[in-house]
């Protein structure tokens, strides 16, 4: 027989969404607070460094220039994907909506490109949130790591497979998302230290 710590590693209670808003509701939550609902679990973000605050804003300049009407920016906010999760990615293109999902978080089928940007964080990008996108059918995510200086364009999610059938690496040529092919990036301006 297992000891107390085996046992109760096995008996896990995994929080819906709407439960995770009614825990925000009730203040089990500061407004500091740094966390997002994956796969049924509370997880504390990572603090954001200067180098990965910095990418994030060259793509938001980057993308604001170009996307026009054609795309809404979102940076940062919840994306519905189940019952069980709700991450907040680092930067969306999604859909153009009217109300600018202020009805509704935007769900798989309304995101046109994904951004994780991670140092600390890129492991848990690439093993537990890049399944989850493939799984959810997120069409197209960059996994962009500050310590290579590269992007991982991950396309075509396989569901099944919680995976996406394809995935290159860039690190000096210019890219663009698959739905938007305007928007173009320099890969190596992103990375000027």
């Amino acid at each position: 027989m297992g000891n107390m710590s085996e046992l109760m590693a096995q008996v896990r209670h995994r929080v819906t969404v709407g439960n995770y808003y009614k825990m925000a509701e009730a203040g089990i939550f500061s407004a500091d607070d740094r966390v997002e609902l994956i796969d049924g679990e509370i997880v504390d973000k990572a603090p954001t460094g200067s180098h990965h605050a910095g990418v994030v804003k060259m793509l938001v300049r980057r993308f604001s220039e170009t996307i026009g009407k054609h795309a809404i920016l979102s940076i940062k906010d919840p994306l519905h994907l189940d019952t069980h999760s709700e991450p907040e990615p680092d930067l969306m293109l999604l859909q153009p909506r009217d109300d600018f999902y202020a009805a509704a978080h935007p769900v798989a089928s309304d995101v046109l490109l994904l951004i994780e940007v991670g140092d600390s964080t890129a492991r848990f990008d690439r093993e537990v949130k890049l399944p989850l996108y493939a799984r959810q059918g997120v069409p197209e995510v960059w996994l962009v790591t500050l310590d290579t200086r590269q992007i991982e364009v991950c396309r075509a999610p396989l569901k099944d497979a919680d995976n996406y059938t394809e995935r290159t690496i860039h690190s000096a040529d210019n890219i663009a998302p698959r739905l938007l092919p305007d928007c173009l990036v320099e890969v190596a301006t992103l990375f000027p230290w």
